[in-house]
């Protein structure tokens, strides 16, 4: 028996370019086992197709350009199993440029060797956006040495507001006022309902320690919505309070910030954030919940490329087969 090629079939696949193409479509929309049952294949031939076409996209992948660079982690599976997702911050671009497994200092070690392999140059990062994690910070300063750190705004004020929750929790025990009061000090004033923000009001003038904690965690805020050439000494002045609030959930906090205290005002400098990649994580988890979980975690990080690498499918011959026969 001998083989032939065709122009309509990748060698070995068993499948036609027209019907890989369509098997991309459905898998960027819906999870492979529905696949699987719509289509009447196995998944694993399923995962076959899709793994090979990310990878031959993400084989043309260029990071010459790769300048600003989102740090953050997503879960991949139970007993805490991560992934870290790199995205580029560009603002023309916003994709994720590489995911692996893990989220220690390695991993950021990882980059440095994708970069290589795609063309870019580790010192041509110029700065990482992420949060307070210490093996992150490791990792970017041993393997980036010349890059920037930007405390990404998000999990600054995470800080702040778990300080305020930790106050609220050990306060209750004594005033009862605060029971069912959680969410009152964690969203935003502008976020309340008219009710809420009347029942905040009133427990605002009750002498609380919550309350002294709360207009901290507003007073930071306002950090960012000062002038830069002002963020230095507002940020040092409201460290002065909150270490001299008697409140110990406030002031752990308010060293935490003093720790990170460059990578802090560094904020001001860019304007950079990591909210892109927490959209991203949103899909990435709805994604995992639909499919209910991936068999292992190279599965999840072929998803996560094919939902937000942005690839370019439409250069390679099951696209171009694609748009001729639709004609």
């Amino acid at each position: 028996m001998k083989t032939a090629e065709v122009p309509w079939a990748r060698p070995g696949s068993g499948f036609t370019l027209l019907f890989e193409a369509y098997l991309l479509l459905l898998c960027s929309e819906m999870p492979p086992k529905a696949v699987s049952r719509l289509t009447g294949e196995h998944d694993t031939r399923i995962w076959r197709v899709v793994g090979h076409w990310v990878d031959r996209s993400r084989a043309a992948l260029d990071l010459s350009s790769l300048a600003e660079v989102g740090v953050d982690e997503t879960s991949s599976a139970r007993g805490h199993r991560y992934v870290t997702v790199f995205l580029d911050l560009d603002s023309e671009r916003r994709r994720v440029v590489y995911a692996c497994p893990g989220k220690d200092a390695e991993t950021v070690a990882s980059l440095s060797e994708e970069l290589k392999e795609r063309g870019g140059d580790p010192s041509s990062i110029e700065r990482f956006c992420c949060d307070m994690s210490p093996a992150y910070i490791a990792g970017i300063r041993e393997s980036f040495p010349h890059a920037e750190i930007i405390f990404d705004r998000f999990h600054l004020k995470q800080a702040v507001s778990r300080a305020v929750d930790e106050t609220r929790r050990a306060e209750v025990k004594e005033r009862k006022e605060l029971r069912g009061t959680r969410y009152l000090w964690l969203k935003r004033p502008e976020n309340l309902r008219e009710r809420q923000r009347q029942k905040l009001e009133v427990l605002l003038c009750s002498g609380l320690e919550t309350a002294r904690a709360y207009q901290l965690s507003l007073s930071f805020d306002a950090f960012f919505e000062v002038e830069e050439d002002l963020a230095e000494e507002y940020l040092y002045r409201w460290f002065w309070r909150a270490t001299h609030s008697r409140l110990e959930p406030m002031r752990r906090a308010a060293h935490t910030i003093r720790d990170h205290w460059e990578g802090v005002l560094a904020w001001h400098r860019h304007k950079l954030n990591t909210g892109v990649l927490e959209a991203i994580n949103g899909l990435i988890q709805a994604a995992k919940r639909r499919a209910r979980g991936y068999r292992n975690v190279r599965n999840l990080i072929t998803m996560i490329y094919l939902i937000a690498g942005k690839l370019d499918f439409e250069s390679l011959p099951v696209f171009f087969l694609c748009a001729t026969h639709s004609k």
